[in-house]
């Protein structure tokens, strides 16, 4: 994406990234990592939401203009997805990570039709396992998966993989290279964290 490193500046700056090499965190697959990110942080932010927001909606009008409807992935993915519908005069609906156990037991909340392209919002790629059972969830459903928009990748190659397998276009609007570019810049990190920064990338599963 053109705007990888601006949008990597907006995170960084309103801390929705947390660099920690010497502290790692616990990822609740277990996985040990240098980094954290949390888009939900840029929506207490009105400017950086707001850019990002548009940057979303730019990107699904010109890489995915036949979308009859936008599908948010619940529940970080909710906010943007229903932002980028705003803007761009699309229906919105959500898909929850299972069907609700009371009332109409729904795992889609919205007024989908089948047929209809459905792009999927996604707030952050990581092995990309989540993001891949919304798609078959909309599939079931009997509608046609556009492809997918995401705001940040770590861009593991199982996640890569997994995208090319499924056959789904993903497009992100920044990736991990473009914000350890932009730390490395702001001076956040130093040569020998960028290092093991760069490592865990390579095998995050085993890291650490």
């Amino acid at each position: 994406m053109k705007n990888a490193s601006v949008i990597a500046d907006k995170l960084l700056q309103v801390r929705a990234v947390k660099l920690s090499p010497d502290q790692p965190f616990t990822w609740a697959s277990g996985w040990k990592s240098p980094i954290y990110c949390d888009n939900r942080k840029v929506l207490a932010h009105p400017h950086e939401r707001d850019f990002i927001k548009s940057e979303l909606a730019n990107v699904i009008f010109e890489q995915f203009p036949d979308a009859d409807v936008i599908a948010g992935v619940a529940t970080a993915g909710i906010p943007w997805g229903a932002m980028a519908a705003d803007q761009l005069k699309l229906p919105f609906c959500y898909v929850r990570p299972k069907p609700k156990e009371h009332g109409l037991g729904n795992q889609i909340e919205g007024d989908l039709q089948a047929g209809q392209s459905v792009l999927i919002v996604e707030d952050l790629i990581s092995t990309g396992k989540s993001s891949l059972q919304v798609v078959d969830v909309l599939v079931k459903a009997g509608v046609r998966v556009a492809g997918m928009v995401a705001i940040f990748t770590y861009g593991f190659p199982q996640a890569d993989a997994a995208f090319e397998q499924a056959g789904v276009k993903l497009v992100t609007l920044s990736n991990y290279p473009a914000l350890i570019e932009r730390a490395i810049g702001k001076g956040l990190v130093t040569s020998e964290q960028e290092e093991i920064l760069l490592n865990w990338r390579q095998n995050p599963a085993t890291w650490g």
